[in-house]
């Protein structure tokens, strides 16, 4: 659960909550972690009457049907698309920490393309390496991020001034979409409960100790960068500016190495388990079929490795790593709406399931959607297009495989 969450974007995160909200976003982090309290909630009841794999795509499925299942199923690859667009700008924003061209235009989309290409190409002839690297990357993230808030906690002396920001409505609802970003990713763990021993007891604990954790890592994080950065919303990478004030220039150069193999081992990772969503549910008969084509030679799902890896790179030459990532949190929030509104559907459809039961649930269920439907509404012009024709995209996938079936 913890891995699911703690993704690299962190790296790349408090100048951007600090440009919206300024000496505020301690709050915003706060605020953000009880808003997607109520969402876990929604999802350990649901989670809990469930033994078999799936996740939230099961969810919408069983409780609504095939329609619902193949729209929770294309914005549950629009999140994973746009998180690896997020996290590999970020990689490319780390390594200009050592060579500032990199963000130049040529340089920026040339580093990209060997970066998701190579990781393409090793995940078609196989899963072996990507799965080895991304385990140990993971340990190499947490120890960073640990090292810098102990360090940053111990050595900062006189926190620096914060200048205000008259932040605006807007302004907080990019903050927040920015942090739901940050927050999200414990839906991943509900995928594999069929392995899990107790469901009705595990994924409340899961849900609830991993966001208290989370919760006090990023708000720490933040408090350091903004005790040692002044402007912390102009710096580009706040975690290596803050550690170059107290550890000096090597301690920035290990922080922005550090984000760097951290979001290269988060790529790795999600190219391992990404593309089988979309194999699964082609499998299933809800995607288009050439979604589960296996490779001759290498027994891979290529097509689904070779779809992801040129989406995501699309999205990440186009947008910054905000943008991916506000739009990550558009799609996650649509997927956790789905959740919302299936609780009291699957209540109804089996009331004596030995699962747990929230008390006064329509309260969590109505917050929980007015939550998700407040935010989506702050999402800009651009990113609604997006959305549109994802959603688009379901509904024709949703005929095609309905007339195959009759």
């Amino acid at each position: 659960m913890l891995n699911g969450i703690i993704g690299s974007g962190i790296f790349g995160l408090p100048d951007d909550v600090a440009r919206f909200v300024g000496g505020a976003a301690p709050w915003a982090y706060l605020a953000a972690a009880a808003g997607i309290g109520v969402i876990m909630a929604v999802f350990a009841e649901v989670a809990s009457q469930f033994r078999e794999a799936g996740g939230p795509y099961l969810y919408a499925r069983v409780a609504f049907g095939q329609f619902a299942g193949i729209q929770m199923g294309w914005f549950a690859w629009l999140v994973r698309l746009t998180s690896a667009a997020a996290n590999a700008g970020l990689f490319v924003e780390s390594l200009s920490f050592f060579w500032p061209a990199a963000m130049s235009a040529y340089p920026r989309a040339a580093i990209l393309a060997v970066l998701m290409g190579s990781l393409t190409v090793v995940n078609v002839r196989g899963v072996s390496g990507g799965a080895l690297t991304s385990n140990l990357i993971i340990t190499v993230k947490l120890a960073t991020l640990t090292i810098f808030v102990v360090a940053g906690l111990a050595l900062t002396r006189e926190p620096v001034a914060v200048a205000p920001v008259a932040a605006t409505l807007d302004d907080w609802s990019q903050a927040f979409l920015a942090l739901i970003f940050a927050y999200g990713g414990f839906e991943a763990a509900m995928m594999p409960m069929s392995e899990a021993k107790d469901p009705r007891r595990d994924a409340p604990f899961a849900l609830f100790a991993a966001l208290t954790a989370v919760t006090a890592f990023y708000l720490l994080i933040h408090l350091v960068c903004m005790w040692t950065v002044p402007q912390l919303g102009a710096s580009r990478l706040p975690l290596a500016d803050a550690a170059q004030n107290f550890f000096g220039p090597s301690g920035a150069a290990f922080i922005a190495a550090g984000a760097m193999v951290s979001t290269f081992g988060w790529l790795a990772a999600q190219i391992v388990s990404a593309p089988r969503l979309t194999y699964a549910f082609a499998e299933q008969r809800d995607f288009p079929a050439v979604f589960a084509a296996v490779h001759p030679r290498f027994r891979t799902p290529y097509i689904s490795i070779l779809a992801w890896g040129t989406v995501v790179l699309a999205l990440a030459l186009y947008g910054s790593f905000v943008w991916n990532a506000i739009l990550s949190a558009v799609a996650r929030l649509l997927t956790y709406g789905y959740v919302c509104a299936a609780l009291p559907v699957l209540r109804r459809q089996t009331p004596q399931a030995d699962a747990l039961r929230l008390p006064a649930h329509w309260v969590f269920v109505a917050v929980g959607l007015a939550f998700c439907l407040a935010f989506v509404s702050r999402m800009n012009a651009e990113h609604a297009k997006i959305v549109a024709a994802v959603a688009a995209l379901a509904f024709a996938n949703w005929l095609f495989v309905r007339r195959r079936a009759v």
